[in-house]
């Protein structure tokens, strides 16, 4: 694999949900079973932010410039699990994750990305934060209820 062919271990987390903490969730194509808010690897020469924006659109059909979408300022540092390395470059075992928020008026349909994603739901904040596989997206989800009530203030 050439050095552009691996995933950069940089990467964004967008939960995505409407303003009474209904969670939009995303089934994996790859790991049926495990459920997850939007997430993806940032390209070369992107922005977190225009990396978010582009895996909203790729894996929901959103567009983020027609609802509020939010930098948490906010950063995870995990171990990238073994069974997703071999997409890194040799020696690579972990990765950046940058969170942000997208607030949307009510549940929206969504188009999902089919080689990404089984299905989806739109869930309670609580339930959402249960469901989750990644400690990053729960507690991401669980803050939920603050950062809605400072940024809509």
């Amino acid at each position: 694999m050439s050095t552009s062919a691996y995933k950069i271990p940089i990467s964004v987390l967008v939960v995505v949900c409407t303003p009474d903490l209904r969670v939009l969730l995303l089934e994996r194509a790859d790991r049926p079973g495990f459920w997850q808010s939007v997430t993806g690897s940032q390209n070369e020469g992107e922005s977190p932010a225009q990396t978010a924006v582009r895996e909203l659109h790729e894996e929901t059909g959103l567009d983020a410039a027609r609802y509020r979408l939010s930098d948490w300022h906010k950063q995870n540092r995990y171990e990238i699990y073994p069974r997703w390395r071999h997409r890194y470059a040799p020696g690579v075992t972990h990765n950046t994750e940058h969170v942000f928020s997208l607030l949307v008026p009510q549940p929206q349909p969504i188009s999902i990305a089919p080689r990404e994603h089984l299905r989806y739901e739109w869930l309670g904040w609580r339930e959402a934060a249960d469901k989750v596989f990644s400690w990053s997206n729960a507690e991401a989800i669980r803050e939920l209820p603050q950062r809605l009530a400072i940024e809509t203030s």
